[in-house]
């Protein structure tokens, strides 16, 4: 069948234009983990106490970390005023972070317990938080940690992957936020806010350039346009050349024709945001328009990389090459409004703001990572005796939010907000299936996706002495889905594998979820506060019939958790130093069971998943020269249900599970999460050399993690060593500020890892990044 007009102009049209309250579904027993618990109460106490009781010292007070300022609550506090476990990045670390053409991964282990990864590509990021996440790779699968990105819910994996530049913070939200940012919150969120418009001038451009022919320009301009309105216009363009060669003829010299130059990791992307700010005397409106537009290659996977019994890469192996037989190209378009209105009646404002936001994708990928061809007498590392070229694309979507709320002003011991939410998305996913390069496929199934959802929400804070606020919040949510899928071709050819009929599932659920916080001042420097809270994440649907006759529906998951810590400012302001112990409990967890044997992805209900774990974040001025910032995290997760079982990987996989409960499973049960690492910490040390006329500097930053389970079986094949990486800056500041000039480098140190993998019979995996460098130049107006 011979579709490619019908593709290619589906392509081009992408391309160029103690208290619980609950509902729910499915019921289990609900609460907080005591055993957990216990272990950790004694370290909570210790904890606490040896920060009230620390001495104040003078010893490193020639420098002062500044007052940070976050949103988390929906209102400007005090970091260390907020009962919650918080990191925030600021603008200037991030430019550092994101050196040499990074997406939004670069933020994985930039924050305890955070973790950002893909198997797509730059277009479709996954964030874990605590070990919570979702593993699935559909283009309609919801996360448990939410992106909320200039007060806006971004829902849509495919938007979550917005770059970030021109920002001003980025805040890593630990634990339910079901209260004030509702459904699909239970891990946590990423809260990200761009610089946005003022009554000050200012306009900066930093252009980079780096080895694999990356070019990164980022720039921005604002100001006044009166004394009411200003507006600030920030653009992004970030380039990278192919650097992976596809040689097919090292399998067979006859296979000659398929051999490319470098033509894969590649990519050229481009995002603009213009904002128009109003500020009068008791009315205030910002008006945000931003787009994307990115034109590069979905991720490599790559055959027969991963040797029998081990976890190791094969003799010989070269990230720069790989054997194809299919094509790899990925694209994305993305366009979004946001209208912020805030109404001062004195004693309350009134705050509304709408969301549009559309996204079209289309994703292409040798799949089985090597050469397939059955009737070919060869045989080498990248051959493997099955085709599996795949591409998946959004033709069709837009979502619209609204927000409304009011607070009160003027309370002396009350502060209170309440509001409603309203969330609308429209989705429709096409995939496609080749048996060669040509634009000729041979499979077709479509998703389509409708939700509607609506919440009340509540929170007060009340001071319940001087030094003792208690915080109370609930939301009611009220989530819809109506989805139907369908294949309309015979897979293959195959008249067995025909057409599979529409099949539509409408689930539906609501939920209440809340917390209940108690913050207490010990002295002017330390506070220690204790918080448990409930969130949940709305019914999902896997029905990806391509390659199987099924829709599976995710049950709500809900999850109860617990925390305590403790908020310091120590030795004369020139040590912050915070830490959280915490026990979760989630109920239906929804995960993704994928296995190579029957080729299926279908999503499974846990009965329980416990978790606990110990948060530590430090920030230290050791003088006028010397900051140093800490982050640190340990996160047990295990899952607790005897029943659980999924199919293994497939032939020339080492699972470790016992049997499970039907014919060729394994159990689940006592496994820790997938991509969940146990440790991870990060390191930054910036030092400042004075200079006649300006300022020399160097930082270098290191993230670590532990070692990880690909998928919810264990292997000895498909599971991620733990893996280090780390970065350097080395630059010189005018003493006016107004240029910078900079040499950068990631990965220095080239550790090449196994990261991923494709749980096909073929050992399949994906690596990270090789080490990349480069010098940039900042001027500042």
């Amino acid at each position: 069948m011979n579709h490619s007009e019908v593709l290619g102009g589906y392509v081009n049209d992408i391309v160029g234009s103690p208290f619980r309250i609950q509902v729910t579904i499915k019921r289990h027993k609900r609460g907080i983990n005591l055993n957990n618990l216990a272990k950790i109460g004694k370290l909570a106490i210790s904890i606490a106490l040896g920060f009230a009781i620390m001495p104040v010292a003078s010893t490193y007070a020639e420098g002062v970390l500044e007052e940070v300022i976050v949103t988390a609550q929906k209102r400007a506090q005090n970091i260390q005023d907020v009962p919650i476990s918080i990191t925030a990045l600021s603008g200037d670390t991030m430019d550092s972070l994101r050196a040499g053409g990074k997406d939004i991964r670069f933020l994985n282990g930039k924050a305890p317990s955070l973790v950002v990864e893909s198997d797509f590509g730059r277009i479709f990021p996954r964030f874990y938080i605590r070990g919570i996440g979702n593993t699935d790779f559909d283009q309609n699968a919801s996360q448990p940690v939410s992106l909320v990105y200039d007060d806006v819910v971004y829902e849509n994996p495919m938007l979550k992957g917005f770059p970030i530049f021109d920002t001003e913070r980025v805040e890593v939200l630990r634990g339910p936020q079901g209260t004030l940012f509702g459904r699909n919150t239970p891990a946590g969120i990423v809260k990200l806010d761009s610089v946005k418009p003022s009554q000050e001038f200012d306009a900066y451009v930093k252009i980079s350039a780096g080895n694999l022919g990356v070019v990164d320009f980022e720039g921005a301009v604002g100001g006044p346009l009166n004394d009411s309105w200003s507006a600030r216009l920030s653009v992004l363009h970030q380039k990278r050349d192919d650097w992976v060669a596809n040689r097919a003829s090292a399998i067979d010299p006859s296979l000659a024709f398929l051999d490319d130059g470098e033509f894969l990791e590649g990519y050229e992307e481009t995002a603009a945001r213009f904002q128009v700010a109003y500020e009068g005397d008791n009315f205030d409106a910002l008006f945000n328009i931003h787009a994307r537009d990115l034109d590069g290659t979905a991720t490599l996977f790559r055959a027969n990389i991963i040797q029998p019994g081990s976890n190791s890469l094969v003799s010989g192996f070269d990230e720069r090459v790989v054997n194809f037989d299919g094509k790899n190209e990925q694209r994305a378009e993305a366009l979004g409004v946001t209208v912020k209105l805030v109404w001062d009646l004195g004693d309350y404002t009134i705050t509304s703001i709408t969301g549009y936001e559309t996204v079209e994708t289309y994703s292409r990928a040798d799949v089985e990572g090597g050469i397939g061809a059955a009737f070919l007498p060869i045989s080498g590392p990248g051959f493997i005796p099955f085709p599996a070229q795949t591409a998946d694309g959004i033709p069709d979507h837009d979502q619209k939010t609204q927000e409304l709320r009011i607070n009160n002003n003027n309370g002396e011991k009350l502060h209170w907000q309440a509001g409603v939410f309203y969330f609308s998305e429209h989705l429709i996913v096409d995939s496609f299936n080749f048996s060669d390069r040509s634009e000729n496929f041979d499979g077709f199934a479509r998703q389509r996706q409708d939700t509607r959802a609506w919440a009340v929400f509540g929170q007060f804070d009340y001071d319940l002495s001087e030094d003792l606020i208690m915080t109370l919040g609930l939301r009611y949510s009220d989530d819809k889905k109506n989805y139907s899928a369908f294949r309309s071709t015979d897979l293959f050819g195959v008249p067995a594998l025909g057409p599979f009929p529409r099949t539509v599932v409408r689930p539906e659920d609501n939920e209440v979820s809340g917390n209940l916080s108690l913050n207490y001042t010990i002295n002017n420097d330390v506070s220690v506060y204790a918080r448990i809270a409930r969130g949940f994440r709305a019914p999902s649907i896997q029905g990806r019939v391509l390659f199987s006759d099924s829709v599976t529906v995710g049950d709500s998951e809900t999850i109860t958790s617990f925390e305590a810590g403790v908020k310091s400012e120590l030795l004369e302001n020139t040590l912050r130093l915070n830490a959280t112990i915490y026990t979760l409990t989630v109920n239906d967890q929804q995960l993704t069971a994928g296995s190579g044997v029957d080729n299926a992805n279908v999503l499974i209900n846990a009965d329980k998943t416990n978790g606990w774990g110990v948060e530590v974040d430090a920030e230290w001025a050791a003088s006028e020269k010397l900051l140093v910032t800490l982050g640190l995290s340990y996160n047990n997760t295990e899952i607790d249900d005897s029943e659980l079982s999924v199919l293994p990987c497939g032939a020339g996989c080492t699972f470790t599970d016992p049997p499970g409960s039907f014919p060729g499973s394994v159990s689940l049960d006592g496994n820790t999460l997938p991509r969940a690492p146990e440790w991870i910490s990060n390191l930054t040390v910036r030092y400042t050399q004075p200079m006649e006329n300006g300022n020399l500097y160097l930082q270098t930053d290191w993230s670590y993690r532990s070692d990880i389970n690909f998928f919810l079986y264990t292997s000895e094949e498909f599971r991620g060593d733990s893996l280090l990486e780390g970065g350097i800056n080395i630059g010189y500041v005018s003493s006016d500020d107004k240029y910078e000039v900079a040499i950068y480098g990631r990965n220095i140190t080239d550790q090449i890892k196994l990261v991923a993998g494709i749980d096909f019979n073929n050992l399949e995996g994906i690596i990270n990044d090789p080490r990349t460098y480069g010098i940039s130049f900042t001027t500042r107006f």
